[in-house]
């Protein structure tokens, strides 16, 4: 058997618009849900998202035309939604014992805002009232009582002093330079130096002795006067502090009702009545005409800053559980930040300039961070796994940490984190992580993996067309007519690359829709249909098509040497694919295989050369045991073989080449030559096996394309691997030279049956005695081998003087 000839009903998925069971796709019924498929998924995330154990945060792991982002967002949301606990709001208050660590205050939902209120109006009735305090007639009364009795007990120690200072014969006289004691004569008149200096020296004596005894009572009343006058300023000062003290309960009732019992709050509102007294000359101040009514420090008037509440994070109109989509996650904009602001030359901060990160939004309910634009900044990921380790979060200094400020700065008090954080990337970063990364292993426990293909069933076909038309109503784009929709279907299994798959690449699908909405309205059309959706996938093919053109014109010159026609020994047209991201297309390329006398094997050209990818050099190495298990059983493989792709001038990797590569080399070894209109595509297996491969509609179409351009011949085509042919999803021109007998496509099973297509030479099973057939093409291998074997040890004897084998015989 020579393989299957494929008939056009093989080669493409087609889709009968009247199958779809109406004529426009608005009449298709709506999706559920925005998501095609993807069970796997939902059922991790479903689980990831309701999990409560701070371990299990979500990896979803999909390529982003998948929609990654989309499903990630639904389902959060969807759970956020559900919610029963109420999100927390978050503030940040002066600490009164320790300015430089300001404390973190949870309060209920909507409470933060309110809180913050309540206290701004504190310190406006504050500053309203307590002036009032020092002009009300109760103050001036209590005041003036005070001073009163003051001013009597001065009175009575200067009349005590007065008398001792008379009773012995001396005067208190009293000047704005103080007081003094002075002799006198008879009355109040006080002795001249003159009439001192008349008196006896024992006389002066002991005027001098009562007048230091006198000045010494003096300083003692001096000193109790002092006394009395600090004992008033205290008197007046608690006089002050009562009055104030009393108005600030009376103002502050309120907010000792609403928020007494809170663990922090209580303390604080106690150290904010306290700062009040302590600071009540800051609020007896009026503010100046003109100023802010907080104004900066060093401004020259009273600041109240420490009595302002930073709401860090509102959640008064949260609904359900906080979701939060951080699209550039430094590590500001993740953790927070504490600001500074620049005043005279200098920078300054204090606890109202610490602003919030995406952690402080999202505690208590789910972050969502793409993985590698996490991974992009520095110190992000490290601290984002030290925060769900520690489970707290605290603003830090990033400048301070890396010395760019050596200044001091605030240590905000840390708050409890309770998160759920959901990754997304590509598979191979969820990979990477895991197997380098043993804090992603612990912190990351779930793993929802996006399909990008979803089977061709019933089922999931009307999911699909649910899908599509969601795509079309959220994007604007017109309604698509019956056909449109069927060429849709059909693009769709070509992104699949399967008859049996379509594509959950949902942007490529949404790309050409909207591509399509583009050419219907430069058609002036209302709706799409299969003519403007073909337009689109050409005119996308065409804008990405320069290098796939430049090869076919290189081709077409014959400057790349392919034949299309002939044939010829050792030579087989292989075919390879180019993926260059936006366009994937298949290239012709000549593969030669030359055979001598030898101890090397089989050799592969390109890795000599150092451009054989490992899995194109694996699949040159089954070459020697599919030899091996063919040929060698009764003699030894003497023989080196040389394997080259021409013209290769880049890397060459993957084993869907090997079947040709093997094709060629059994035609250099039997002498029969290859019919150079066919091509091959296909890995092998040692046991000769014809394996599947990737790109198969690609390729065969590259080289359709160079056979249509030297003009068709009807026996030209291409052989694949018989696995491979539900994956076909062949552009129409191929399909239809096929139904015109004009190209052919075979599926093959196995070597032989491709060599035979190849040759017209039956390939032959070995007898009883293990020998093939004569005439047929694995008898003249077979032959061809044994005569290398007989002269490789006719050399051995004549080289070395006797029997032997040569140094390597049998090594391939």
């Amino acid at each position: 058997m020579a393989g299957i000839a494929l008939t056009k009903e093989s080669l493409r998925y087609s889709v009968d618009p009247d199958s779809l069971g109406f004529e426009r796709l608005s009449q298709a019924p709506a999706a559920g849900r925005d998501i095609v498929a993807q069970e796997r998924a939902v059922e991790a995330l479903n689980f990831g998202l309701r999990i409560r154990h701070p371990d299990f945060n979500v990896f979803v792991a999909g390529d982003q035309e998948t929609g990654l982002a989309d499903l990630a967002r639904a389902f959060v949301e969807e759970t956020a939604r559900a919610a029963d606990a109420a999100p927390s709001d978050w503030c940040y208050v002066h600490n009164f014992r320790d300015p430089d660590a300001p404390l973190a205050v949870e309060l209920p939902r909507g409470e933060g805002r309110r809180f913050q209120a309540a206290m701004a109006e504190l310190v406006d009735n504050l500053r309203l009232h307590v002036p009032k305090i020092f002009e009300s007639e109760t103050y001036l009364a209590r005041k003036e009582e005070v001073i009163r009795g003051f001013n009597k007990a001065r009175a009575g120690v200067f009349e005590e002093l007065d008398a001792k200072v008379r009773a012995q014969g001396f005067l208190l006289q009293a000047d704005q330079s103080g007081m003094m004691v002075m002799p006198a004569k008879e009355g109040d008149t006080p002795m001249t130096p003159e009439d001192i200096a008349a008196l006896s020296e024992e006389e002066q004596k002991a005027l001098r002795a009562k007048s230091e005894d006198l000045h010494r009572e003096m300083g003692a009343a001096m000193r109790r006067i002092h006394e009395m006058e600090h004992d008033v300023r205290r008197r007046l000062k608690d006089l002050d502090r009562e009055l104030v003290g009393q108005t600030a309960d009376s103002l502050m009732e309120e907010l000792r009702a609403a928020y007494g019992e809170h663990p922090v709050l209580s303390g604080y509102l106690s150290d904010v009545r306290e700062d009040v007294v302590r600071n009540m000359d800051a609020f007896r101040q009026k503010a100046p005409e003109g100023m802010p009514p907080f104004p900066f420090p060093g401004m020259g008037g009273p600041s109240f800053t420490q009595y302002e509440v930073n709401v860090l994070v509102d959640h008064g109109t949260t609904e359900g559980a906080p979701v939060v989509f951080e699209a550039n996650p430094t590590y500001a904009n993740l953790f927070g930040t504490v600001e500074r602001k620049a005043q005279f030359g200098a920078l300054f901060t204090d606890f109202t300039m610490i602003r919030a990160g995406a952690l402080h939004r999202a505690n208590g309910g789910y972050l969502v961070v793409k993985a590698l634009d996490l991974l992009k900044w520095p110190f992000s990921y490290e601290a984002l796994k030290r925060c769900l380790r520690h489970r707290r979060l605290e603003v830090e200094d990033l400048g301070e940490q890396l010395g760019v400020f050596s200044t001091k700065t605030l240590k905000p008090k840390p708050v409890p984190l309770d998160v759920k954080v959901i990754l997304l990337g590509a598979p191979e970063m969820y990979h990477l992580l895991y197997n380098l990364d043993e804090d992603f292993r612990d912190l990351f426990k779930v793993k929802a993996h996006m399909d990008t293909l979803v089977d061709r069933d019933e089922a999931h076909l009307a999911e699909y067309l649910g899908f599509l038309r969601s795509l079309v109503e959220r994007g604007a784009i017109r309604d698509l007519d019956k056909g449109g929709v069927a060429r849709i279907l059909e693009y769709s299994a070509e992104l699949a690359g399967s008859q049996d798959k379509l594509t959950l690449r949902r942007e490529e699908v949404a790309d050409i829709l909207r591509e399509a909405d583009y050419w219907a309205s430069a058609d002036g059309s209302g709706v799409i249909s299969a003519a403007h959706v073909q337009r689109a996938v050409d005119a996308k093919e065409r804008r990405a098509g320069l290098y796939a053109d430049r090869i076919q014109e290189l081709l077409r010159k014959d400057v790349l040497k392919v034949a299309t026609d002939g044939a010829a020994v050792g030579q087989v047209n292989g075919l390879a694919i180019h993926d260059l991201g936006d366009t994937l297309f298949g290239k012709p390329a000549r593969i030669t295989a030359a055979v001598s006398l030898g101890k090397e094997g089989v050799v592969n050209v390109e890795r000599e050369a150092e451009l054989s990818g490992r899995i194109h050099t694996k699949g040159v190495v089954i070459l020697s045991g599919y030899l091996r298990s063919r040929f060698a059983a009764d003699k030894p493989l003497t023989l080196t073989a040389t394997l080259c792709f021409e013209q290769s001038y880049g890397m060459v990797d993957g084993d869907s080449a090997s079947a040709a590569e093997l094709f060629a080399l059994l035609s250099a070894l039997s002498g029969v030559p290859i019919d150079q209109g066919r091509a091959v595509t296909g890995a092998v297996s040692q046991t000769g096996q014809i394996l599947p491969i990737g790109g198969v509609s690609k390729k065969i179409e590259g080289f359709f394309d160079l056979c249509a351009e030297r003009g068709l011949t009807g026996s030209q085509g291409v052989l694949i691997p018989e696995a491979n042919v539900r994956d076909l999803m062949l552009k129409p021109a191929v399909v239809e030279a096929v139904a015109a007998g004009r190209f052919h496509v075979w599926a093959i099973h196995t070597v032989e049956e491709g060599i035979e297509l190849l040759t017209g030479r039956p390939a032959g099973t070995p007898g009883p005695d293990g020998r093939y057939p004569d005439g047929s093409l694995f008898a003249m291998v077979d032959a061809r081998l044994r005569a290398l074997a007989e002269e490789a040890r006719r050399f051995a004897r004549e080289e070395g003087g006797g029997e032997g084998r040569p140094e390597g015989a049998g090594s391939t």
